[in-house]
């Protein structure tokens, strides 16, 4: 029968004269940095929705929903415009609900892709 006063003793090994050089520590970490700025979806991921939404800036045009591969919600909103026009406040509220939505889309597209 086992007393309660035995403790099991656990060995852990480090390995012996593996340090790696500081140029490669350096690298490494700057890697993981890197990594968690941008939420690990890299570069691209973590300015796509950026880019969309400045793209989407530019009136009448509706390219961020284009650049989203949204082809038919830009065409449909290039024929809402024109009636929207004549109300010049409707219209702007439309542009502006267009970049967010780039915006929205594009980050979606992001967090799926991972």
């Amino acid at each position: 029968m086992r007393n309660e006063l035995d403790v099991d003793e656990m060995v852990v090994q480090y390995p012996s004269s593996s340090k790696k050089p500081f140029f490669q520590r350096v690298i490494e970490t700057m890697k993981l940095i890197f990594h968690e700025i941008t939420f690990g979806v890299g570069t691209w991921g973590a300015m796509r929705p950026m880019v969309s939404a400045a793209i989407a800036c530019i009136p009448f045009l509706f390219l961020g929903q284009h650049f989203n591969k949204e082809h038919r919600k830009a065409r449909d909103w290039t024929l809402l415009q024109i009636p929207l026009a004549l109300t010049v406040v409707l219209w702007i509220g439309l542009w502006l609900f267009s970049i967010f939505d780039a915006w929205k889309t594009a980050t979606g597209l992001v967090a799926r892709a991972n």
